[in-house]
């Protein structure tokens, strides 16, 4: 399709990129990022978040390995049985990529193969609907 050439919203002077707009209006959180969320105590505070009224779902109903927000339970259930989520699941398996895995691919050491994370859906609770 291309890159959109259209700059500016009728403001004159002011020449903004809409394509630069674009490309990160849906952006995600990173691998990596999400591995440092999964830990056991980030990740007991992202899935029991205090009431936030400007966030999707008040931030009750949030999917760890995705970084989304749900409306309410039964969204995020329909959500763990989607393509979308099975995928970031398999994505998350290969363990993040090291400062130290650089150096080893660059010559400054012996190659050694990623290791392979086990990684599950999170548990969801019933009494949070």
């Amino acid at each position: 399709m291309g890159k959109s050439k259209q700059t500016g919203n009728h403001k004159g002077d002011k020449k903004k990129n809409i394509a630069k707009k674009w490309k990160t209006k849906r952006r995600t959180k990173d691998l990596d990022q999400i591995h440092s969320d999964m830990k056991p105590e980030t990740a007991a505070k992202l899935l029991r978040q205090d009431v936030d009224y400007d966030v999707t779902g008040c931030a009750q109903h949030y999917c760890l390995h995705c970084a989304r927000y749900f409306v309410d339970m039964r969204s995020l259930k329909e959500h763990f049985k989607t393509k979308v989520h099975k995928k970031r699941l398999k994505q998350l398996r290969e363990e993040p990529y090291t400062q130290a895995e650089a150096e080893r691919a660059a010559g400054m050491g012996s190659y050694i193969a990623p290791k392979i994370v086990e990684v599950k859906t999170q548990p969801v609770e019933e009494n949070m609907d």
